[in-house]
C-alpha cells in the first residue's frame, strides 16, 4: 500500500470536501485497497486536519459503496458484492430503458445538444485517463436522458441509484477495452434519439447496462479468485 498520499488544499473548497476528495481519489488509484482500515485518529494526523471531516469524509464514502461501517470493528475500503452489483442493476436497467423510452418522445433540440456534449467531454475524459472524471461524465450523460423524459419521480428514484453505482461506475471504465465500448454506446444512444429509432435506442440501453453488469461480475469473481489464492493482511491502514 502507498503511504504518499496527502491533502492538496484549496482555498475555493471546504475542506471537509477536500478529505473526501482526497480519500476517495486514493481509493480509486489504489492507494488505499479494500480491507484496509479507516481510523480516524491515523487519517488526521496523516493529513493534518481533525477528526471531525474525517468522520464526514467516511460515512460519505460508505453511501457511494466505497466504505463499509463494521459493527464493532469500524470503518474499512469495501470490497465488491456481485449481489449489490446484480440488485442495483436490475433495478436501473428497467428505469434506464423507461427513461430513455420517455425522452424519445420528449427530448428538445437543447437537451439533444446538450448530451451530444456530455457524450464528448466523456471521450476527453477517456483521452486524458481521467477515470473520476469518466465516472462523472458519464454520470451527466445519463442525467440529461432523465431530464428529457419529463418525469420528476422517475428521475429522483435514478438519481438515488448514482451513490449506489459509483463503485461498479469505476470499476467498469478502469478497463480501457470497455471505456472505447461505453463511447460507442454513448454514441449509439444520442444517434438513435436523433434519428427517431426507438427500436435501436431501446436495444442499446437495455445492452448498456448489461455489458457493464457482466464486465464488472467478471472482475469480482477475478478478485474473489485472486484473495482465496494469496494469504490476508491483517488489514490495518499503515503509513
Amino acid at each position: 500500500m502507498s503511504n504518499d498520499f496527502t491533502i492538496e488544499f484549496n482555498e475555493f473548497m471546504p475542506l471537509k470536501e477536500l478529505v473526501f476528495t482526497t480519500l476517495k481519489r486514493a481509493i480509486i488509484k489504489g492507494e488505499l485497497q479494500p480491507g484496509d482500515r479507516l481510523m480516524e485518529m491515523q487519517l488526521a494526523e496523516k493529513m493534518g486536519v481533525s477528526r471531525t471531516p474525517i468522520r464526514e469524509a467516511i460515512h460519505k464514502l460508505a453511501k457511494e459503496g466505497l466504505v463499509q461501517l463494521i459493527p464493532r470493528r469500524g470503518a474499512e475500503v469495501a470490497g465488491m458484492s456481485g449481489k449489490t452489483l446484480n440488485d442495483v442493476l436490475e433495478v436501473r436497467k428497467n428505469l434506464e430503458v423507461l427513461a430513455f423510452r420517455l425522452a424519445f418522445d420528449n427530448i428538445t433540440a437543447e437537451q439533444l445538444k446538450e448530451l451530444k456534449e456530455r457524450a464528448a467531454v466523456f471521450e476527453q475524459a477517456v483521452d486524458e485517463g481521467d477515470i473520476l472524471k469518466m465516472v462523472n461524465a458519464d454520470e451527466q450523460f445519463h442525467f440529461v436522458i432523465y431530464d428529457a423524459a419529463s418525469n420528476n419521480k422517475l428521475r429522483d428514484i435514478l438519481n438515488n441509484l448514482k451513490e449506489s453505482m459509483f463503485r461498479y461506475r469505476l470499476e467498469y471504465l478502469k478497463d480501457p477495452l470497455y471505456r472505447s465500448r461505453l463511447e460507442k454506446e454513448h454514441r449509439k444512444m444520442v444517434e438513435s434519439l436523433s434519428d427517431r429509432d426507438l427500436k435501436k435506442g431501446l436495444g442499446v440501453a437495455d445492452s448498456h447496462i448489461e455489458n457493464q453488469k457482466t464486465a464488472v461480475l467478471n472482475m469480482i469473481r477475478l478478485e474473489e479468485s485472486d484473495s482465496r489464492k494469496s494469504s490476508a493482511g491483517d488489514g490495518v491502514l499503515r503509513f
